[in-house]
């Protein structure tokens, strides 16, 4: 495995992490409000939308550059980690300044010479699965990063359009075990927009670990009812309360499995 570090993080080594915050950044009392809570939670990225690809042109767009100054100010006050999402090569070196991490949405995974010119930064690269990709189309699209020089990329599962309606992706979560046997690159799975349904992040946050990914990726928002953006898949605080719950219990289990299971191999190794 290839860990990411990113000042005192570590993505990809044996602690999980948490990312979490609003679809879309609406102002700054919004997105204070909510990074202190998902900070008092244990969360250790805050994830927040300054432009938006919306399939209606007539949605919320986002607040552009207004979003990176407030991501910038929430990011000083709790020291979170900061993830948002870059949409055309123009915006780059904007965000570069306001930003830890750059998100390359679903949309733009094919978007090939976005993908070289982030690949020409040393910012660490959280890049999503497109709706409608394979597994190797997926892969072929981190190497247009690291082939530009970048190798600091996390792979984001966020789920894929299948024939059911029932969820509005369908979170591909095989595919989890699969990117980590084919690349070195930390995996991250997005429940929120692989499910479109709040009622079933936590879960399928559970089954994710589970199935070996490296962190998390969720949607908060303090009334997920007035969202201007993806209210269906968000967690209001409380419900967040309770994922970080369970998040810690699981990832504790799974760190106490896999001390044990380097015991063992260290026993069965010894003369």
């Amino acid at each position: 495995m290839s860990a990411i570090k990113i000042g005192d993080l570590v993505i990809g080594g044996r602690q999980k992490i948490m990312i979490a915050g609003p679809c879309a950044i609406e102002g700054r009392d919004q997105l204070l409000q909510i990074a202190r809570e998902v900070k008092a939670q244990g969360a250790q990225i805050l994830r927040g939308g300054a432009y938006k690809p919306r399939t209606s042109p007539h949605s919320f767009q986002g607040l552009g550059p207004q979003g990176l100054f407030h991501l910038k100010e929430a990011s000083d006050e709790t020291g979170l980690l900061t993830v948002t999402e870059v949409m055309e090569p123009e915006e780059l070196d904007l965000i570069c300044k306001y930003a830890d991490i750059l998100q390359v949405g679903a949309r733009n995974m094919y978007n090939y010479p976005l993908l070289k010119r982030i690949g020409r930064t040393d910012k660490p690269v959280l890049l999503k699965r497109s709706f409608m990709a394979t597994v190797e189309e997926f892969l072929l699209a981190s190497e247009y990063i690291i082939k530009e020089g970048n190798h600091r990329v996390m792979l984001c599962e966020r789920g894929i359009r299948t024939f059911d309606h029932i969820t509005r992706n369908t979170l591909d979560l095989a595919c989890v075990p699969i990117l980590k046997k084919m690349s070195d690159l930390p995996v991250i799975v997005d429940p929120s927009h692989g499910t479109g349904r709040s009622d079933i992040i936590l879960p399928m946050t559970m089954a994710a670990l589970a199935a070996g990914a490296d962190g998390i990726m969720v949607e908060v928002h303090p009334n997920p009812k007035k969202a201007l953006s993806d209210g269906l898949q968000t967690l209001d605080f409380p419900h967040f309360r309770e994922l970080m719950d369970d998040f810690r219990s699981l990832c504790a289990y799974l760190d106490t499995r896999e001390e044990h299971r380097s015991q063992r191999s260290y026993r069965e190794a010894a003369p």
